[in-house]
């Protein structure tokens, strides 16, 4: 008998020696050295097939189940732990009188711990497997044991996991050889979540193979950490969860991120990401409340620009393609870019630390960070700035839920890359260039990751405006047309020219700059503003911000969705556009390519729509 009979009357108990335990895994990283721990206490280890081969090979003493059973295994393998000796030993209540009697009638001795993981039926239908194969690997005797242990967790422990053999030693390390209720509670549900998301997998792939909808979705996470609150204080609890058997798509370097910061390093990464692929330069973005302020491509400055963004030409030719892509991506629209979450697709180097060090901004995400470069931005906010590290090769599931209002809505991941094989249906007269195609490709990417409807204008590698959650298209226009204004006027001399008190913030240099070019002030605003110089500038007339918006062109115009009316078109003619893509499907499309042709602009519709709420 057990030690572990101890207990009284069914009465749970705390701590649990073990006396025997049944170890049958799939993958079997680490589970010599444990089963070498529950051996030195005197632990009896019974096991099958490939699990026993490779614990004697390691020297140790291994009882095949068979042989504790009386019955040999059978049926190709698929009846091994089916068996009454190994369900009523994980099953008795340990302390119940008739329990006892009963494993005493039927010779059923008792098993503490129960070390197993399940056959890979999900990496079997990912490898496209037959549906034979597939089927032959949907584990039976595994989920059978899992259940029974999990369920008796007062008294048994069942584990699921590698990454959980540390635990259970360093607990039984604790505790006399002994494991805790704490932790035998813990591990059994994990091991229910498991067996949830295995039955899931199975009755999805059963679906599809049937062309139906699965009958239940079972979506099974795993609580990774809680945060401060949702996106409102109000909002509490609130947490991030991983899918269970996957990782999160981030690791945690620095700070504590909350809700909101977590929803924009998801999407401005995948953007960053995306656009590395389709273009093969450093890409990176400036994200505010789950749109782009801002995306660029590392694509050099040229002189006006280095000026309007308040760096020498010696500094800019130094740059690293990641610093060039962020300067460009936080200087589109640096008013809206002030508290900003950043991602970057390279690794971040000194150089680049050093200049997200002077910008008021929240956190980052990057591929990876050198090591000066960690220490600076883990100085930044009294230690307070959040580093995030992408995880290396992360796979996101195909399908994505979404619960809202107590429903659950599902769809097909938006996986389409848009790159030049979307750009080959040009339908207007002019000529597309290569460059061209290049900063479409960087309109359409930060498109699908800004809340629609939307539309963006970029040049030079850089989005320069846009338009995001507006219900009419146009007005979408108007508005990204409206920050290409800002962003044109900030290299007009005048603008350049401006001569600042000395201390004034680089922020309030910024939106000095911003405000001088709107020129709508309130007296009580003008007052505060005219102290920032020495001397006020004179105004920036109408007439002169006409005539250089007039000289302005070479723009691109990105719609995440088709133009319903020309109106959005004859719009963008004022800010310089040259070019549009978008993905056409309108029955106003022979209208749409007759206005692109009045104005002389080029327009390829690819096709795609990029929506994203």
């Amino acid at each position: 008998m057990s030690h572990s009979l101890s207990a009284v009357k069914g009465a749970s108990v705390d701590v649990v020696v073990p006396a025997r335990a049944l170890i049958s895994v799939f993958y079997k990283d680490g589970v010599v050295e444990l089963a070498q721990y529950l051996s030195s206490l005197g632990c009896e280890i019974l096991s099958t097939g490939g699990t026993a081969k490779k614990m004697r090979e390691a020297g140790l003493i291994v009882k095949d189940v068979s042989e504790h059973t009386m019955s040999p295994e059978c049926l190709d393998g698929r009846v091994k732990t089916l068996h009454p000796k190994i369900h009523g030993g994980l099953l008795a209540v340990r302390g119940n009188e008739q329990h006892e009697k009963d494993m005493v009638d039927n010779e059923i001795g008792v098993i503490d711990i129960t070390i197993l993981n399940l056959y890979p039926f999900e990496a079997t239908v990912a490898k496209g497997s037959a549906f034979e194969e597939c089927v032959e690997n949907i584990d039976i005797g595994g989920p059978s044991m899992l259940r029974s242990t999990a369920k008796n967790h007062a008294f048994t422990t069942i584990v699921t996991d590698p990454s959980q053999y540390g635990e259970l030693m360093e607990t039984m390390k604790a505790n006399g050889g002994g494991t805790t209720l704490a932790m035998r509670k813990r591990f059994a549900a994990r091991a229910f979540a498991t067996s949830a998301a295995y039955d899931s997998a199975i009755a999805s792939y059963f679906a599809a193979q049937l062309d139906t909808n699965a009958p239940v979705a079972a979506r099974v996470y795993k609580p990774e950490y809680s945060l401060k609150y949702g996106c409102n204080p109000q909002q509490k609890p609130a947490g991030i969860s991983s899918i269970l058997g996957h990782p999160l798509p981030f690791s945690v370097v620095n700070g504590k991120p909350g809700y909101i910061n977590l929803l924009d390093a998801a999407n401005a990464w995948q953007l960053v990401k995306e656009l590395k692929e389709a273009t093969g330069l450093a890409a990176a973005t400036s994200f505010k409340h789950v749109s782009p302020a801002g995306a660029a491509l590392a694509v050099p400055l040229t002189a006006t620009e280095c000026k309007a963004f308040e760096i020498t030409e010696e500094d800019a030719a130094k740059l690293t393609p990641g610093a060039l892509a962020y300067i460009r991506a936080r200087n589109a629209d640096p008013m809206c870019s002030f508290g900003d979450f950043a991602a970057i697709s390279d690794v971040v180097d000194e150089d680049t630390a050093m200049y997200l060090k002077k910008e008021v901004s929240d956190g980052i995400i990057a591929a990876g960070y050198t090591p000066e470069a960690l220490e600076i931005l883990k100085s930044k906010k009294k230690g307070n700035f959040i580093v995030l590290e992408a995880t290396p090769n992360f796979v996101p599931p195909s399908m994505e839920y979404r619960e809202v209002f107590g429903m659950a809505f599902s769809q097909k991941r938006n996986d389409i890359i848009v790159s030049n094989d979307h750009l080959t249906k040009t339908v207007t007269k002019a000529a597309v260039t290569d460059d061209v195609k290049r900063d479409m490709i960087l309109g359409c990417i930060t498109l699908k990751y800004t809340q629609s409807n939307s539309v963006g204008f970029c040049k030079n590698g850089q989005m320069i405006g846009v338009g995001a959650g507006q219900q009419s298209r146009v007005d979408c226009v108007k508005l990204a047309g409206r920050k290409v204004a800002t962003f044109s006027l900030r290299q007009h001399e005048q603008v350049l020219g401006l001569q600042f008190k000395a201390g004034v913030k680089r922020q309030d240099r910024v939106n000095a700059r911003v405000r001088y070019i709107e020129g709508d002030f309130t007296a009580e605003e003008r007052v505060r503003w005219e102290a920032n110089f020495d001397e006020v500038p004179a105004p920036l007339t109408a007439e002169t911000k006409a005539a250089y918006m007039d000289a302005l062109n070479g723009v691109i115009l990105s719609s995440d969705a088709f133009f319903p009316f020309r109106d959005g078109i004859d719009h963008a003619s004022k800010v310089g556009v040259s070019f549009v893509v978008q993905p056409g499907g309108s029955v106003a499309d022979a209208s749409i390519i007759e206005c692109c042709d009045e104005y002389g602009m080029g327009m390829c519709m690819t096709g795609v729509r990029l929506f994203h709420h």
